[in-house]
């Protein structure tokens, strides 16, 4: 098979060529999240010829996701199959050219650096903000950069970072939000609007492979409302950034009290997931955003949200969750970021 043959049509692009093509080919990205985001993402690159990719994703495809996580199908949900392990069954009979590594696991500081230190692009397609922190403070310490993506009802957003140039994530989004706000989960997600964002991403990715000039704002688009919104972000770094500027790598460090800590409880099918950082809830707000969702009760000291019949979560006003139903760290790690967030 005529390798470069594949790439003809994108060969004849004036910003690529074949030695553009050439650089595409060694070049190595990390996908953080395996979702819609990342799904549209690695079809683009992949189909692009990127030489490596390797897929982060901690959990298994579901019947949901079907709407809009473009590389899996109904057979991967009756086969229980991990997103990481779908998307490369589907990826590699798209290119088998291209190596695509599947990485089944939680991305956190125990396993950050080692899986995001040796690409030359990170691709943000998570779903929560912590995950995102963590992301910027690899990039910054070994000046990768990344694609930041983000998509929620109707509404998208992307920015390209890119250390030691560009502001980071921390210094465009200061303090970790608390909660997880508006999520696919509670008010829902068009899949066109993951499509494009996922396509801007893998767009900006390219770009930063090649060396090309990538965008400078952070990119805002509605599709419902039809309508953009650009925000130049050149003037945007933070001179007291603990990341960027004084290189204070808090969400790697584990003495750091941004951390949290998950234990599984023997004996009670529950995990206690604990802030180091003291934080105090909302009940209230959050009892109305989760109804919608589940089964909400409590009281001026809890609340318990109950989405099924065999998982309770139990949120205590000083910030503390017991996940009911599983022993599985992995998988109440997962829930407690699908309803609850940081």
């Amino acid at each position: 098979m005529n390798e470069l043959g594949r790439y003809s049509r994108q060969i004849l692009f004036s910003g690529i060529g074949k030695e553009g093509q050439l650089k595409l080919l060694n070049s190595k990205v990390a996908i953080v999240g395996v979702g819609a985001l990342g799904t549209v993402c690695a079809n683009h690159l992949v189909r692009s010829g990127v030489g490596y990719i390797r897929l982060i994703d901690r959990d298994v495809v579901d019947l949901s996701n079907l709407q809009r996580q473009s590389l899996f199908n109904e057979e991967d949900v009756t086969l229980n199959l991990p997103k990481a392990v779908a998307a490369k069954k589907r990826l590699n009979s798209i290119n088998s050219s291209v190596k695509v590594e599947a990485v089944i696991t939680d991305l956190n500081l125990d396993n950050a650096e080692e899986l995001l230190s040796g690409v030359d692009v990170i691709v943000d397609g998570t779903d929560n903000f912590m995950t995102r922190y963590l992301i910027n403070d690899v990039a910054v310490k070994y000046e990768i950069p990344w694609v930041h993506g983000a998509a929620v009802s109707s509404r998208g957003m992307f920015a390209v970072i890119k250390p030691g140039i560009t502001p980071c994530y921390r210094c465009l989004f200061p303090q970790v939000p608390d909660g997880r706000g508006e999520t696919c989960d509670t008010i829902g997600v068009l899949s066109p609007i993951t499509d494009i964002i996922g396509s801007f991403q893998a767009m900006e990715a390219i770009k930063l492979l090649l060396g090309a000039v990538t965008n400078t704002n952070l990119e805002q688009i509605d599709i419902w409302e039809t309508s953009f919104f650009s925000m130049d972000t050149t003037e945007g770094k933070n001179p007291q950034c603990p990341a960027c500027v004084k290189r204070q790598f808090e969400f790697l460090d584990r003495l750091s009290a941004v951390q949290e800590t998950y234990s599984s409880l023997c004996g009670r099918d529950t995990v206690q997931i604990y802030f180091r950082e003291k934080r105090e809830r909302n009940l209230h707000k959050l009892s109305e955003r989760l109804k919608q969702n589940g089964k909400v009760s409590g009281n001026e000291f809890l609340l318990r949200f109950s989405p099924n019949d065999e998982t309770a979560i139990v949120v205590f006003k000083d910030g503390r969750v017991l996940v009911h139903g599983t022993d599985d760290i992995v998988k109440a790690k997962s829930l407690f970021s699908k309803y609850i967030g940081n």
